[in-house]
């Protein structure tokens, strides 16, 4: 039995189509391997990314409390400072009392050492509050910084998973949409060739 023309034609074009369908099929898997390529890159930077972030966030709040640790030790030291002062005043009291002949145990000399002692102690009691105030705000600021940094770091992660997950829907449903083209082309072109084949037949018949 010969080929006719049309019958080829009609054969050419469901080779056509099915090699069409393939190569849809192989873009559609090429795009999904590209999409997921981009899903983990995405994931494994948003990882690598908040590993460093933690890591920065914990260095500088070890300089915040260092920070706020010398900055309470500055306001020790201006207390003992104040102290020492009130001792070398009250001395300087006594001693001048002892030049002029006034008993030291009482009278003007007793009230004036004990001005000096009340105010030097109110001094050294605000700067005790200072520096307990600096731990304080330096452990919160820290704290701060660190909390500040995981729950930025959990949602540029989840932002990375959900657009991960996004892509490689994206791939899924790109290799579906190509599976559906290449069977409505190789059904249509075998519908083609189909009546082509038929009609030729008939011809022949008459």
């Amino acid at each position: 039995m010969a080929v006719t023309p049309d019958q080829m034609y009609a054969g050419a074009g469901l080779l056509n189509a099915y090699a069409s369908g393939q190569a849809g099929k192989a873009a559609a898997i090429w795009q999904q391997t590209s999409y997921l390529l981009q899903a983990r890159n995405a994931l494994a930077i948003a990882e690598i990314r908040g590993d460093y972030d933690e890591q920065y966030a914990m260095i500088q709040a070890g300089r915040t409390l260092k920070k706020a640790e010398i900055e309470a030790t500055n306001y020790k030291m201006a207390g003992n400072q104040i102290l020492k002062n009130v001792r070398n005043a009250n001395s300087a009291a006594r001693a001048r009392a002892a030049a002029n002949g006034v008993q030291l145990g009482s009278g003007s000399i007793e009230a004036v050492q004990r001005e000096n002692t009340a105010a030097g102690l109110r001094d050294v009691a605000v700067a005790n509050l200072n520096a307990l105030a600096a731990k304080v705000f330096g452990f919160e600021d820290a704290s701060a910084m660190i909390e500040s940094s995981q729950i930025q770091n959990i949602m540029n992660r989840y932002a990375a998973a959900t657009n991960s997950q996004q892509m490689e829907l994206a791939g899924s449903a790109g290799i579906k949409q190509a599976g559906l083209l290449s069977n409505a082309k190789l059904f249509d072109a075998g519908v083609s060739f189909a009546k082509t084949f038929k009609g030729s037949t008939a011809k022949k018949d008459e």
